[in-house]
């Protein structure tokens, strides 16, 4: 199985924005030839993909934020940023 690498500092790649859809009421993820709805938890993930933060440093602020368990946040997090390094979504 191919291991996706989460980049250390990760950011949205080029061509790749987040985009308040009100339409939609909700965050999305505006990709090349398609559009991604970015739910709860993920949208707070995603604005925080900045280039300059940490991966370490998402997972504390998050886990802060939602008073939840470091160890469950931190999976959460390195489980969506490697599935979008995956697809070519995220940078760093």
């Amino acid at each position: 199985m191919d291991e996706t690498v989460v980049p250390e500092r990760p950011k949205l790649a080029p061509g790749v924005r987040l985009h308040f859809d009100k339409t939609r009421n909700a965050w999305v993820l505006l990709c090349p030839e398609k559009i991604i709805e970015a739910e709860g938890p993920a949208s707070e993930i995603l604005r925080r993909c900045d280039g300059i933060r940490t991966v370490t440093e998402i997972i504390d602020e998050l886990a802060a934020m939602f008073a939840a368990d470091r160890a469950v946040i931190g999976h959460d997090v390195t489980d969506m940023l490697a599935e979008l390094a995956g697809k070519r979504l995220l940078v760093g």
